[in-house]
């Protein structure tokens, strides 16, 4: 009995951090955009990677819609055990060829998107995959490699390589040209960095005016990127707290 009190209370107690939490996260997009002199209101995904599924509940409960995840075997499994909550799941880590038959069952959108290879692989296993019958198109977001001198593997696309890339995804079946990601490179002021995601996205509209997100900004730059014109931050640790230790 004082055990299953002693985890109630836990429980109570982390699902009131949470809401803390974004609470104070909430403000500063909002405050962000006013600053900004922005109408509209950037989205909230929430990233969980490494955080237990409970905690994507309560976040459920708090009026979170969008979850973000990095790693295919732990994304896959929350998803199949939230199904029932109507998330939307967005996968934002790097993504294997290898790993796009498992993605596409539960993502609602990929923002990883930088190679012609991924493209492909992405749209043959939409087409194979029978529950994604009846559901929209599988958005993808080019992600841009805001860092030239980044090492190899780093991921993202080159800014010359955008519109081909977002061309073969609108061409696709079963694949949906969603917009932009970047991630701002380390040692760089970010306004910098994402004013030249925003060049990228109005080059990208130019060519597919549907392309209209544009996903930038994490706890420790989200008000830079709101002001770049961020349609979605990716926040984690500002809303869940340190990562839990992985072993």
């Amino acid at each position: 009995m004082a055990e299953r009190a002693a985890q109630s209370n836990d429980r109570n107690a982390r699902r009131e951090q949470l809401a803390s939490n974004l609470d104070r996260v909430r403000t500063r997009i909002h405050d962000a955009a006013r600053a900004a002199g922005r109408a509209d209101q950037p989205e909230l995904i929430v990233v969980t990677k490494f955080h237990p599924a409970d905690d994507v509940r309560f976040l459920a409960e708090l009026g979170v819609t969008d979850i973000g995840e990095s790693r295919d075997q732990e994304a896959s499994a929350k998803a199949a055990e939230l199904g029932e909550l109507g998330l939307s799941w967005h996968f934002i880590g790097q993504l294997q060829t290898n790993k796009a038959k498992s993605v596409v069952r539960y993502a609602d959108a990929i923002h990883s998107v930088d190679r012609p290879s991924l493209v492909a692989a992405l749209a043959k296993a939409a087409a194979s995959e029978p529950s994604r019958a009846g559901r929209l198109p599988l958005a993808c977001l080019v992600q841009v490699n805001l860092d030239p001198l980044a090492e190899p593997g780093r991921g993202g696309a080159l800014p010359r390589e955008i519109l081909g890339l977002a061309d073969l995804i609108a061409s696709s079946e079963g694949l949906r040209l969603a917009g932009v990601m970047a991630v701002a490179p380390l040692g760089e002021d970010p306004s910098r960095a994402f004013a030249r995601l925003a060049d990228c996205a109005a080059l990208l509209r130019g060519d597919h005016p549907d392309a209209m997100m544009i996903s930038a900004g994490m706890s420790q730059d989200l008000e830079q990127a709101i002001a770049a014109g961020a349609t979605h931050v990716r926040i984690g640790t500002d809303v869940l707290g340190p990562r839990p230790r992985v072993l």
